[in-house]
C-alpha cells in the first residue's frame, strides 16, 4: 500500500479531529498583549485632531500625558497620542473600532511603553471570534475597519493549513 493512501487519513486528522481536540480541551486558544498606539504614517494634524478628541469627548484618562506627568512629551506628538489611544482601546471595548481613530491608529504587539511612562496593556483572548462593532462620531474611531473579521479568520485557518503542508512535504519525500 502506498503512503498516498494515507493522506485522506492525515487531512481528517489535521481538518477534522485536531480542531475538535482543541477546542474541546481549550488549546485553541492565545492569548496576547496589545497595545494601540498611533501608526507611524500619520500626519501630526491629524494626531493633534485625534488626540483632542480622546482627550476631551472620547473621555480619555490624559493625565499622564499632562504636563508633570511621566508620559508628557510635547515635542513627540506620536507617543502623546500613543498613550491616549491605548487608554481609550482599553476603556472602550477592545475592539479594533476603539483603535482606529479615523485610521490614524493600530493594534501592535509590540510594548510602546519609554523611560517612566508605562503604557497599560490588556491580554486579549484571540479565538477566532469577531467583536462586536460601535459606532462613533467625530475624530473618534471608525465603523469601517473589518479587519477583525480579516484577522479573525486568518488565525482560524494558519494552524491546520501549516500542519497540512508539513504533512504532506512528509508524503512527498517518503513517496
Amino acid at each position: 500500500m502506498s503512503q498516498n493512501h494515507f493522506l485522506p487519513l492525515f487531512l481528517y486528522l489535521i481538518f477534522v479531529s485536531l480542531p475538535r481536540s482543541l477546542a474541546q480541551h481549550g488549546g485553541g486558544t492565545v492569548v496576547t498583549e496589545l497595545w494601540c498606539v498611533a501608526k507611524n504614517n500619520a500626519e501630526d494634524a491629524a494626531l493633534q485632531g485625534a488626540l483632542d478628541w480622546a482627550c476631551g469627548p472620547g473621555g480619555t484618562d490624559c493625565s499622564r500625558i499632562q504636563q508633570g506627568g511621566p508620559c508628557y512629551d510635547p515635542s513627540d506628538v506620536q507617543k502623546t497620542a500613543s498613550y491616549a489611544f491605548n487608554d481609550y482601546y482599553l476603556k472602550h471595548g477592545m475592539t479594533d473600532d476603539a483603535c482606529s481613530f479615523s485610521n490614524n491608529a493600530a493594534l501592535t504587539s509590540l510594548d510602546p511603553s519609554y523611560g517612566n511612562c508605562k503604557f497599560p496593556s490588556s491580554k486579549t483572548v484571540n479565538n477566532a471570534s469577531i467583536s462586536q462593532s460601535t459606532g462613533t462620531l467625530g475624530m473618534g474611531p471608525d465603523t469601517a475597519d473589518l479587519s477583525a473579521s480579516h484577522r479573525s479568520a486568518q488565525s482560524w485557518l494558519r494552524q491546520p493549513l501549516i500542519v497540512a503542508s508539513f504533512f504532506l512535504s512528509i508524503v512527498r519525500i517518503l513517496s
